[in-house]
């Protein structure tokens, strides 16, 4: 038996941009593109607030290999909490972009690939199986039923 999907609000979030995301793009190469354009997104703009962070907080490791720094004060006792939680924000946006590099290289492998009109007709044929129209008369009409039915788990008489 399946299991359920989770009803918490985040999940539901989730699951409606999913279906959109699928409605809006059939096809291969929509949704190649679409991945593309996300991922270009998510690089530019991380990697631009990582260079204002480094420009007005300097990087860590270069205020670390400054010989007069390092011999002035010790790590720990000179950083503030702040200061130590943006030296890791720093840090961990350091990873992402070099993760994020990672991805657009195995992106740029998927890009490869091209499938015949026939292929691409089949993507949009399960893209309505797996995300109907929540607008469709049908849908709508099936889920004012669902919520009438009085002998479904979650309806009390």
């Amino acid at each position: 038996m399946p299991e359920e999907p989770c009803q918490c609000p985040d999940c539901q979030r989730f699951y409606r941009e999913h279906d959109r995301l699928i409605r809006e793009n059939p096809t291969l190469r929509q949704q190649q593109e679409l991945n593309w354009a996300a991922l270009q997104s998510f690089r530019t703009l991380a990697g631009r607030v990582l260079e204002e962070l480094q420009k007005t907080h300097g990087d860590g490791e270069a205020e670390q290999s400054t010989p007069q720094l390092a011999a002035s004060a010790p790590a720990d006792a000179s950083a503030s909490p702040e200061e130590e939680s943006l030296q890791q924000a720093i840090s961990d946006l350091e990873n992402i972009n070099a993760h994020l590099f990672s991805i657009e290289a195995l992106m740029e492998r998927i890009f490869d690939v091209r499938v015949p009109e026939d292929v691409e007709q089949k993507f949009r044929e399960l893209a309505g199986e797996l995300a109907p129209d929540p607008l469709n008369a049908d849908r709508l009409r099936l889920n004012r039923l669902l919520h009438q039915t009085p002998d479904l788990p979650d309806h009390r008489p």
